[in-house]
């Protein structure tokens, strides 16, 4: 199964949460930190207004509650618009 974005909207793959600390400590599920950066897998076409900066492959930066999560195929990715992002790294 594959999504298109609409308009604005680009379709992120959220990094992986940290599983140790420098020092090692194991970080249980409950403590983890939401991630922030993602990689982009895909965008809309955008809006007349708002031509699409991002591409297929852009690693991002995103503010904390930014977007919609899905599950797709049992694995998890976010919704949100172009907006949202914060920069590319």
């Amino acid at each position: 199964m594959s999504i298109k974005p609409l308009a604005d909207r680009v379709l992120i793959k959220p990094a992986d949460a940290e599983e140790k600390t420098a020092s090692g400590i194991i970080i249980p599920d409950s403590a983890k930190e939401k991630p922030l950066k993602g990689s982009v897998i895909a965008v809309g076409s955008g809006t007349k207004d708002e031509e699409m900066v991002l591409k297929e492959g852009d690693k991002v930066l995103y503010g904390k509650y930014a977007g919609t999560e899905i599950e797709l195929d049992e694995t998890k990715y976010l919704i949100m618009r172009q907006s949202d992002v914060l920069a590319i790294i």
